[in-house]
């Protein structure tokens, strides 16, 4: 792959560094930190790329989680590596400025959720952040109704009564999907702070001061600038308890005529009016009222006006039986729409919310469609439609999310009730009832009573005295009670119910391997045999793909239940076991068919079927174990698991897909058991800690840390049996990396709890070697795992001297300005050269071909050639090291040397790009099939059917028919390596599949239903 040059800008420093394409962002990010000494330090948090443009608003952060090809970057362009953080004033409503370091990559909603939290508000999802414009930029700014010379007299007097109404379309609210960037937002701004949503204002108080006072501050405003109309009455209450707050308690010597400004104390249209004694009246009437309680009163009382909570928009509408629009207030809460007098602001028609089907906005209009609940459309002429979706659109946002988290509480949600079951006989028929515990008190007293001797019919009998039979002991063991279990949680509940439907799928599966499949008529022409045998290689991909998955399942499942029950994620453990059972659902019908082809010509398909039945047993085995309310012991479910790992080994050999070397599986056996023999020396040694351990609860510490330790290497033994026979899958080989932290980790806590519990340096050091041999066998594990991943050896004889210079040609790009770093590769770079020098020389000497040999000894010549001029430029680099010229020179020779070297082995990278294509298109393929049965399970379920996934199944079958011309590709590729029209094929059905590929993502994207199995959805979201 071409390499990506970029300049890097740090500060006043500019590099040029070279990239994979396809690395990621946060990986660019560190080999920047790495490399360039000028970097900044700090977090890496906190820094990050930035593309840069003439318009600042163009400007894009790069994120951490994509990779650079993402962003279509070209040679040459510049990215600033910068801090990330940035200040942002905050401007209260009561006047203060906070200061609070923010996120500049961030959108809006992110921001708000820092920023609400530095304030101490709760629930950020009902702020926003408005943008106070200056004088000379309100002219720009569109509102419902833009000021310009050429509005008409009547849309003059709209603007008049726009402004006079105080409507919401004043407010510059901040897009809440766009960075403040991408808004124009400069860092010298000033953003206020502002409660757009009113949904849980209600449970504003005094135990919430932070968003008491900015409540009070928004309400006193409008009530002042009249966007809430009051009386003249009213309008003094609220002045009574503004003085209360603003003065304290009322004071006849201070609180006189003249003392108040009226206009900061009542709407201007009741200012002219003498209400001061009114006023001073109220504000008496307040008496001892502290500032909060105060404040709490004035909310309440805010609360009780009919404008309360509204957002306003002056639209015009359409009067009825006539081509006239009017002028009219369109009004949003939290329950409905409405339509509002624009002079007396009474509701003239309302809507709830949930009456609204739907809603559209363009530049100049607002429509409304209310479905069933109305005849027609109600629309609006306005500029602010979008504005208005915006709010209708944020206040259903936060209705749903609370509307969620209640989901939880209720009869389902209490912890504390149980539920009595009893059948009423002789009907079928159960009654069901809620029971809630009662804590009552303890009561002391003796259960002892006097003794009362009587005779009996017969008359006085004798009794004898004598001592109590000693106390006899019986132990049961491997028995529990069902009744003294712990009750399962509700994730418990529903892992049982998918383990149990996955059971009766194993069965079903396990029942239909007696028989071969039905194959059509065929012959023996040439067409026929064509067919047979694309069929059987296609079911064989098929079938080694989904025994990579159900191997991958088992290891999963095994490492997701090791530790605590209560801190098992079961929603992860379902989804392994839906992968495991819908996988081997797959492959039954898969090896029916091979079966009946193996039988068609001439050999044995019931050696298959009976392999195939083994791993179904053995997958029901092990779900049986896996039961949360199973009482059997950790080591049935690993003797399980490995027991469906040997079934998986013999399927594949029967099908001749075991492309795992005998030998490798062997080693990678003996490498899983030396890290368990490592691990029982760590835990002797940590119970010779535990024995000289006086403390009994760090005794007890070490103790269940060895246990811990123990138990993890017989998972990791476990499962290692189980992906070994498909260890070349790469979900496997995560498994078994995922098995080895836990080792580790159980390791780490092993030797934790030793230097805890004891100081004795002896035995310390003891544990520490003990714990390096387990860290030494488990790297050489993992190492043998690496080693097998990275697919097939060198491809040519020289090919390991050709990846030295194509990667120390990078080095010497990377390294401009820095002449020493320069010169030391361009030694390496000079060995590396001789040796494939050599190499084509001693292939030329061999070469029976004089026509060949003759054109290795030109490539040869043209190497060393390119070399001698390299090894000049490094000699004049090193003799001037300032001198930008001297390696430019340099630069430019190891360039031509990267040619050069491109030309000779050319025929070797060429075989190695092929062997990456056929593995990666191996991989392509089994991650496709993967996809379409995760697919074709969620569709099967009645509620996804019906919903929006019909499109991602119509795509999963277009990529279908692309999987088998991929398979043919890369097995025909395989079959003759030298061959180019088999090359040329695997390239065009690679190319074919990716068209079909792109498919995928776009109706991937699109939601399942709430009320879908989340397993199913869960397993579609997974699939690569």
């Amino acid at each position: 792959m071409v390499a990506l040059s970029l300049k890097i800008s740090i500060g006043n420093v500019v590099k040029t560094m070279q990239f994979e394409p396809s690395t990621m962002v946060y990986d660019a990010c560190r080999m920047i930190r790495e490399r360039i000494p000028e970097a900044p330090a700090g977090p890496p948090s906190d820094f990050g790329l930035f593309l840069s443009d003439d318009d600042p608003k163009k400007g894009i952060w790069l994120e951490a989680g994509k990779a650079l090809d993402y962003y279509m970057l070209r040679n040459g362009d510049t990215m600033e590596y910068r801090k990330k953080q940035r200040p942002l004033k905050i401007r209260m409503l009561d006047g203060t400025v906070k200061t609070i370091m923010v996120d500049d990559s961030k959108t809006v909603t992110d921001m708000l959720m820092t920023i609400c939290a530095r304030i101490g508000i709760t629930n950020h999802d009902e702020y926003s952040l408005v943008r106070e414009l200056m004088e000379e930029k309100k002219e720009e700014v569109t509102g419902t109704l833009r000021k310009d010379k050429t509005l008409l007299r009547d849309e003059k007097k709209m603007e008049k009564l726009k402004q006079k109404l105080h409507t919401d379309d004043e407010l510059n609210w901040l897009d809440h999907g766009r960075t403040l960037r991408e808004q124009g937002v400069e860092e010298n701004e000033t953003l206020l702070l502002r409660r757009k949503f009113f949904y849980s204002d209600q449970n504003v108080d005094s135990r919430d001061p932070v968003q008491l006072n900015l409540l009070y501050v928004q309400a006193r405003d409008d009530i002042l600038n009249g966007s809430h109309p009051v009386s003249f009455d009213k309008a003094c209450e609220f002045a009574g308890f503004q003085c209360q707050i603003q003065f304290g308690p009322h004071n006849e010597q201070k609180h006189k005529a003249g003392f108040l400004d009226l206009k900061d104390f009542l709407p201007k249209e009741y200012v002219k009016q003498k209400g001061e004694r009114k006023i001073f009246q109220a504000h008496k009437n307040c008496g001892p009222m502290s500032e909060i309680e105060a404040k709490v009163r004035y909310v309440k009382l805010a609360r009780s006006l009919k404008t309360y909570g509204v957002s306003f928009f002056l639209v015009k509408e359409k009067m009825k039986g006539k081509n006239k629009l009017v002028p009219r207030l369109l009004g949003i809460t939290k329950e409905c729409v409405m339509r509002v007098d624009e002079k007396t602001k009474e509701v003239i028609q309302e809507w709830n919310l949930t009456n609204i089907k739907r809603w559209a906005a363009s530049p100049k209009s607002f429509t409304l469609d209310f479905g069933d609940y109305q005849d027609g459309y109600y629309s609006v002429q306005t500029t602010e439609g979008e504005q208005i979706a915006q709010l209708i659109a944020g206040y259903i946002d936060i209705i749903l999310k609370k509307k969620k988290s209640k989901d939880h509480f209720g009869m389902e949600g209490d912890e504390e009730s149980t539920m009595l079951e009893d059948s009423v006989s002789p009907k079928k028929s159960t009654v069901l009832q809620q029971q809630y515990n009662r804590v009552g008190k303890v009561e002391h007293g003796s259960v002892a009573l006097p003794a009362i001797m009587r005779s009996g019919a017969s008359g006085p009998e004798n009794f004898q005295v004598g001592s109590m039979p000693p106390a006899q002991q019986q132990i049961t063991s491997g028995q529990m009670h069902r009744g003294h279990m712990p009750p399962l949680t509700s994730a418990q509940q529903a892992l049982t119910g998918t383990i149990n439907s996955s059971m009766q799928a194993v069965q079903a599966a396990q029942a239909t391997l007696d028989d071969f499949d039905t194959l059509p008529p065929l012959g023996q022409d040439a067409a026929s045999k064509a067919w047979r045998k694309n069929k059987m290689d296609e079911s064989k991909h098929e079938i080694h793909s989904q025994v990579d998955a159900i191997t991958a399942g088992t290891a999963s499942v095994v490492n997701l239940t090791a530790g605590d029950p209560a801190e098992t994620d079961y929603t992860a453990v379902g989804c392994a076991v839906t992968t495991i059972s819908s996988n081997l659902t797959e492959m039954s019908r898969g090896v029916k068919l091979l079966a009946a082809l193996l039988e068609d010509e001439g050999g044995s398909g019931r050696p298959l079927l009976q392999a195939a039945k083994g791993l179904a047993g053995a997958v029901s085995e092990l779900l049986r174990s896996a039961q949360p309310a199973s009482a059997e012991p950790r080591q049935n479910l690993l003797q399980a698991a490995g027991n469906v790992g040997q079934a998986s080994g013999e399927l594949l050999q029967q099908i001749g897909e075991s492309d795992t070397d005998p030998h490798f599986q062997e080693v990678l056996m003996q490498l899983a058991k030396a890290v368990a023999s490592a691990a029982a020396a760590l835990v002797l040694k940590a119970k010779s800690v535990a024995q000289r351990t006086e403390d009994s609860g760090l005794q007890t510490q070490v103790i269940a840390a060895a246990t811990q330790c123990a138990l993890s290497t017989s998972q990791l033994v476990a499962c290692t049996k189980v992906v070994a026979p498909t260890i070349s899958s790469p979900v496997c080989q995560e498994q078994l990396v995922e098995a080895g932290r836990l080792v580790a980790k159980a390791v780490e806590g092993c030797v934790s709890a030793s230097q805890a519990a004891t100081e004795d340096g002896q035995l310390l050091r003891g544990v520490g070697a003990a714990a390096t041999a387990v860290t030494q066998a488990l790297n050489d594990l993992l190492q043998h795992v690496r080693a097998h991943a990275s697919g097939a050896g060198p491809a040519g004889r020289y090919d390991q001297a050709t990846d030295t210079i194509l990667t120390v040609t990078e080095n010497i790009f990377s390294s401009m300005g820095d002449a020493g770093e320069m010169v030391r590769q361009a030694r390496i770079l000079a060995q590396a050269t001789s040796d494939l020098v050599n190499a084509i020389k001693a292939d030329a000497e061999g070469e029976s071909d004089l026509e060949n040999s003759r054109k290795l000894l030109s490539a040869a010549k043209i190497l060393a050639d390119a070399t001698a001029k390299m090894v000049e430029a490094a000699k004049g680099a090193a003799a001037n090291p300032d001198s930008e010229e001297q390696q430019q020179r340099l630069r430019e020779a190891a360039e031509g040397l990267r040619m050069a070297t491109n030309a000779a082995a050319q025929n070797a990278i060429k075989k190695k790009l092929v062997q990456r294509l056929e593995h990666a298109a191996k991989q392509a393929a089994a991650s496709a099939t993967q996809t379409i049965a995760a697919a074709q399970h969620a569709a099967s379920t009645p509620k996804v059917s019906a919903g929006p996934q019909p499109l991602l199944v119509q795509s999963c079958k277009a990529v279908a028919e692309q999987i088998p011309l991929l398979v043919q590709g890369v097995r025909g590729s395989q079959a003759q390596p030298d061959s180019p029209s088999a090359q040329l094929a695997l390239i065009a059905a690679s190319q074919s599949f990716l068209q079909a590929r792109h498919l995928l993502p776009t109706s991937q994207t699109r939601p399942f239903p709430p009320s879908c199995v989340p397993y199913s959805s869960h397993n579609l979201n997974l699939c690569p």
